[in-house]
Order: C-alpha cells, then structure tokens, then sequence
C-alpha cells in the first residue's frame, strides 16, 4: 500500500468538509498504510444562485491557512506519510480567466480539474436533470467537462467523470463506454497527447454519497488502449474513515486491466509508482 497515494481529499477548508480535520485524515491515511495523501479542497469561483438552496463561495477555502496547517501535519508525523496540497478547481465558462489566475497565484502539489456546476445548476440538486433524457444529461456533461478542459489547460486531473450519475434520478447508473464513445475518446485523446491523468473516484464507485455507480472496465481499456497511463486513485473523501477505502482492490483491478503505475503529482511533477 506504500506505492498508493489517495489523490482527492477534502478537509475543514472545503465548505462541506466542516466536521473533519487534515490531521484526522492524514492519520486515517497513515493507519492505512498509504505511501501519501493529496488535499484537493473545492474552489468554485462561479456558484448559481439555486432557489432554496444555501450556496457555497469560494472565500469558503483559504488556501493559505489549508497550506500552513498541512505544512503543519506534514512535520507533527515526521515523514511517515506524504501529505501533500492540492486544489479541486471547479470549471465553468463563467470563470476561466479568474480561475487561471488562482492557479497562477498559489503554488501546488496538485490540480484536479472538475466540473461540479452547469446549466445554473448542480446534479446534486437534481434540477439539471429535468427536460433531459439520461443520454442528453449525461452527454451534456461530458461534453461541457471537455470544453473547459481546453480552456483551463493548467490542471493535472479530471476529477470524477461520473459525477453527474450520483444523483440522477434513471435507471441507467454508470458512464458506459458503448453510450458515449466519441466525446470519452475525444477526452482521452486530449488526456493523453497533453500528459494529462484520469482519475478513478472510488466515492462514486462505493455510494459515499448519492448512489453507487458501475465502473465500466471497457471505459477504462480504452483510455489505456488509446496510450492513457497517467490513472490516479481518489477516495473523494470528506471524513476521514472514508481516506483510501478499498484501494487495495481498486489497484488490483488496474493491474488486472493492463495499467503498470500508479500515479500523484508532487510540486506540479508526475510521480508514478509500480501496481
């Protein structure tokens, strides 16, 4: 488990991290036998305004006070476990420039690029969903986190491709590869020839929250097909229970389906490490 990094937390500087703490996670790491643990807190510059529904701000995250208090666990434990800091930008057409300039700004170990709100509104709400079949919600948001992929281009993951299936209200419970072929090759495509990596979020895997979603292996084979080595593992986690769980049997199905490395990125620089 050393080689295993747990590449997407959330901690107290998320806005819907409140009850837990980095030290408390890091040391869930730790007791794991993690080699690392990344904290990705959200940024969402844009946030619609959602009737009846208290909305999060970006000010919510302080990365300077996220930075100092990791740099204050990473010393308490002493070397036994990296922890390292990262960033969970939100993507959004309303913001790229603004969301370019925090990048520009701080200093990370890691960016993970996701897309939480669109169409003035967020999944989680349910909301996006109505007046859209499962094939037009689903394909809309792969669609939308490809085009802000190409305008943000200063990130080192796309977090949680499947996000969108943890609330919606179909049968249909997973991104298939047979459903959505041409934009998922044209995100791969775009992944690969930028260097760029795709993360499996084991959150929407195990039903952390929402529903549990399929992890459909023939997705995963064709971004390997298509030259994709750069796969990270990331609980999505938001209390510290929830840090690495089942990643010895999520890094045993990616040995299983071809991939070699496991990866995380340390100041900003791919680190891969064998399966």
């Amino acid at each position: 488990m050393k080689n295993l990094f747990d590449t997407h937390n959330h901690s107290q500087f998320s806005f819907d991290g409140k009850g837990t703490s980095a030290e408390l996670s890091a040391r869930s790491a730790l007791d794991k036998g993690l080699g690392g643990i990344v904290f990705t807190d959200h940024y969402d510059i844009y946030i619609p305004d959602i009737p009846g529904e208290d909305m999060p701000r970006p000010q919510d995250f302080d990365i300077c006070a996220q930075q100092t208090e990791l740099q204050r666990v990473q010393d308490m434990l002493d070397g036994r476990i990296k922890v390292l800091k990262g960033i969970e930008m939100g993507m959004n057409a309303n913001c790229r420039e603004q969301a370019r300039e925090i990048l520009k700004r701080h200093t990370f170990d890691q960016v993970i690029a996701s897309v939480h709100y669109l169409d003035n509104s967020d999944p989680y709400y349910g909301r996006f969903f109505e007046g859209k079949s499962w094939k037009e919600a689903y394909g809309q948001y792969l669609e939308y986190i490809y085009d802000e992929l190409v305008h943000l281009q200063d990130f080192d993951i796309v977090g949680h491709y499947d996000y969108v299936v943890r609330y919606a209200p179909y049968p249909q419970d997973g991104i298939m590869y047979k459903d959505f072929s041409d934009v998922l090759d044209t995100i791969f495509r775009y992944l690969v020839e930028n260097g760029k990596g795709l993360e499996l979020n084991t959150k929407s895997c195990s039903g952390g929250h929402g529903r549990k979603t399929i992890l459909d292996r023939n997705l995963l084979l064709r971004y390997r097909e298509l030259g994709g080595e750069i796969i990270t593992l990331g609980s999505d986690s938001h209390t510290p229970d929830h840090v690495g769980e089942s990643f010895g049997d999520y890094a045993r199905l990616l040995k299983a389906l071809g991939f070699r490395w496991t990866s995380h990125y340390e100041k900003r620089h791919l680190v891969q490490l064998p399966l």
